[in-house]
């Protein structure tokens, strides 16, 4: 299945070990079974999960989804991020490499309109943290907004785990829910609390910027 010398660990081992390759196989496995279980018909909101995925690499995104996915897991199992995308301190006013993870589609599209208005870099957004973590594996990434109540078995705690743990990627919660939000507080540097507004999400980020 993947370009590299079989694994006789055991999968906590290889996760530690290989995190890349660990994201890699999980998003393979959760889009060939989507596609297998539709016959290739995504739904709409995998659809543009996947779209977002393809679009990270500048894959043709107006084609069935089949095709799509074929091309884009040729790219992904094959490519791991290179040395010299490691994290480094940056200026206060540098723009970021933003992860946005948010299940509402119309909250991610608007969210990633202002961040990229803002002069940030925005890789998705997706609505399932698979997607997401397979994205931060891939690239190099500042910081992560993450919603808590993702579609999917992960939820965007989980997420932040890894995320925190592997790449230590920083962490931005926006969420309505606030029980989860603060139980969890110290996995993230900020949290922004839903209904929320578009100077309060620019704040939080320009934190970041400040202090990486």
């Amino acid at each position: 299945m993947f370009d590299r010398p079989p694994v006789t660990e055991p999968d906590h081992a290889r996760a530690q070990t290989d995190p890349v390759a660990d994201s890699v196989e999980r998003l393979c496995r959760l889009y060939d079974t989507r596609l297998a279980d539709t016959g290739g018909d995504l739904s709409p909101e995998d659809a543009r999960e996947l779209k977002a995925m393809a679009a990270i690499y500048d894959l043709e995104t107006d084609r069935p989804s089949a095709e799509v996915w074929r091309d884009l897991r040729a790219v992904v199992t094959r490519q791991a991020p290179a040395a010299s995308e490691t994290a480094a301190p940056r200026a206060a006013a540098e723009a970021l490499t933003l992860l946005v993870v948010e299940d509402d589609a119309d909250a991610a599209a608007s969210l990633t309109e202002m961040l990229t208005e803002a002069g940030h870099s925005v890789v998705g957004p997706f609505h399932s943290a698979a997607a997401a973590e397979a994205a931060a594996a891939l690239h190099a990434i500042d910081a992560a907004l993450l919603d808590i109540n993702l579609s999917g078995e992960m939820t965007g705690v989980e997420l932040a785990e890894v995320l925190t743990s592997r790449w230590d990627v920083r962490v931005i919660f926006i969420s309505g829910d606030v029980t989860a939000a603060a139980r969890h507080a110290d996995l993230a540097e900020a949290l922004v609390l839903k209904p929320y507004n578009g100077a309060q999400i620019l704040e939080a980020v320009a934190r970041l910027g400040r202090t990486g």
